[in-house]
């Protein structure tokens, strides 16, 4: 994370999944882990909200960017399924210690550190929610004892480093440093699906610069080639979310060859990378060249303001928090106002239309998140709902209004107005479901070969039926030179395009997901 998402965002994760089955082909060698399949509900959606990064992340998704050829089938690869969570978090299942200790964790490539919570963390209410790591209970556990802290774009966390062995998949990682977490301050961790995150970017960026999981795995012999590679499922009703390869790629899910770029500054895994085009037209500001990073803890695509200005502008996207705002005056704005003129309360009214519940002082949230953002969900007032907030801001612009003795139409107008002049957190924005056939595809140049996003591609849908809401998958992200600009390619470029992290060889490859 380092985007927590990406988050938040993000920035929408990774993730594995508890009760794994393991099937195993004898003609590929390879070790696959079967997913049960989290049924999303919409109590869950708070959750949902990490790219974000990202999920946590800016997650919008940019959460860590504090900035402060074919490969083949590999006989000695080992994969990983990993699932699917609303197309914003996508996680999978270790284990740590002898025997193992499950943890699901977000498999990150724009950070470089393990950890998980550990049974010392007392303080933190997202420690009690989540799997804690047990050190008296594993044979193989030694102590180290040096603090660490890592402070990501939306979350942070503190705690300690130890040491015990890994297992990912069918491999037995042995003394893997990593971070036993005993702090997790703030909402970010507390409704996250996942329980850590396990680092897969260089050593140059990890904390304490604790040699990488991916390093020991290389290091150790445990895989045949210094390579691995994701798929991400892009369908969230389907029971498998994606997986990770260790050791080489799944020639089942990728279609062609991969286009490979080198890796231009180790730390993130980032390369650089050509135009950015709009319907096929270029927009300009990268026509010479940008820096970009492919982040798979990143729920987002984020980039520079003017090229992402242009882009929400040709797909008709709004802030979020604007639209939200629009939605409750419309739907509610003359329902409040009567309430308001027969004297009901106007802290209860929120609550009495269905908005929100009420404590005995003030509505709160029911739970249910209206975008897939975590920073929308901090700007909205941590797990109260973006609705309930939103609703609450008008019952006093409505009140305010009327004691100016004010028409019904001009009051709604006015309120309506001020929804205008919201600001979105970060920068995340709603488009309109109808429009999407209208929409024009945006295309990434990447040595050389344009790599084009449908509409369909790089909008999320939250929601079903009437009360679907589709979230632009574009952020606003300044990087100055000389490390900008800057791209981050999170998850729904690489839900597209099957990408391939070549070690060995210092370059990202990407090919058509299949």
């Amino acid at each position: 994370m380092g985007t927590i998402f990406k988050s938040i965002t993000a920035s929408v994760f990774l993730c594995l999944f508890l009760f794994p089955v393991v099937f195993c082909n004898p003609n590929e060698g390879l070790y696959r882990i079967g997913l049960k399949k989290r049924k999303f509900d919409q109590s869950n959606r708070v959750a949902a909200q990490l790219d974000s990064k990202e999920g946590e992340a800016y997650r919008t998704s940019i959460r860590k960017y504090h900035l402060r050829g074919n490969l083949g089938d590999s006989e000695d690869a080992d994969i990983v399924e990993l699932k699917n969570y609303m197309d914003a978090q996508y996680f999978g299942e270790i284990g740590i210690g002898t025997p193992p200790q499950k943890f699901t964790v977000i498999f990150d490539t724009g950070s470089s550190n393990l950890w998980v919570p550990s049974s010392k963390c007392y303080l933190s209410i997202a420690c009690f929610l989540h799997s804690k790591y047990k050190s008296k209970s594993s044979s193989t556990y030694k102590k180290n004892g040096k603090s660490a802290a890592i402070h990501y774009g939306t979350g942070a966390i503190s705690g300690f480093f130890s040491e015990d062995h890994v297992k990912v998949g069918d491999l037995i990682v042995e003394h893997q440093e990593f971070i036993e977490a005993t702090k997790e301050p703030g909402l970010t961790f507390l409704v996250a699906k996942f329980d850590g995150i396990l680092g897969l970017g260089f050593q140059e960026i990890s904390v304490g610069n604790a040699v990488p999981l991916w390093y020991n795995m290389v290091n150790q012999g445990l895989v045949s080639k210094p390579v691995f590679s994701f798929w991400f499922n892009r369908n969230a009703d389907e029971e498998e979310g994606g997986e990770i390869v260790f050791g080489g790629v799944d020639p089942n899910h990728y279609k062609g060859e991969h286009t490979y770029v080198p890796v231009t500054q180790k730390g993130y895994w980032q390369f650089n990378m050509g135009d950015v085009l709009i319907d096929g037209k270029t927009t300009g500001f990268c026509a010479s060249g940008c820096a970009a990073i492919a982040d798979s803890g990143t729920s987002l695509l984020a980039g520079p303001t003017s090229i992402i200005t242009e882009v929400n502008h040709a797909i008709g996207a709004t802030g979020v928090v604007s639209q939200e705002c629009k939605a409750v005056v419309s739907q509610y704005g003359e329902t409040i106002i009567s309430m308001l003129l027969a004297k009901d309360e106007p802290k209860k009214i929120c609550s009495q239309i269905g908005l929100c519940t009420f404590d005995g002082n003030r509505g709160v949230s029911m739970g249910i998140e209206s975008v897939v953002n975590e920073n929308t969900q901090r700007a909205s007032g941590g797990l109260r709902n973006g609705m309930c907030s939103t609703c609450e801001l008008t019952v006093v612009w409505l009140q305010n209004q009327l004691k100016q003795n004010k028409t019904q139409d001009l009051i709604l107008d006015y309120v309506n107005d001020l929804c205008d002049r919201l600001p979105s957190p970060m920068g995340e924005s709603a488009v309109d479901c109808n429009n999407l056939a209208s929409m024009p595809n945006i295309s990434f140049t990447i040595g050389g070969k344009i790599f084009e996003l449908t509409p369909e591609q790089y909008v999320l849908k939250v929601g079903e039926g009437d009360v679907t809401q589709c979230i632009s998958g574009f952020s606003a992200l300044d990087v100055p030179p000389p490390r900008g600009p800057l791209w981050i390619l999170g998850d729904v470029f690489m839900g597209q395009f099957h990408t391939v992290f070549d070690y060995g060889n210092m370059r990202v490859g990407f090919a058509e997901a299949a």
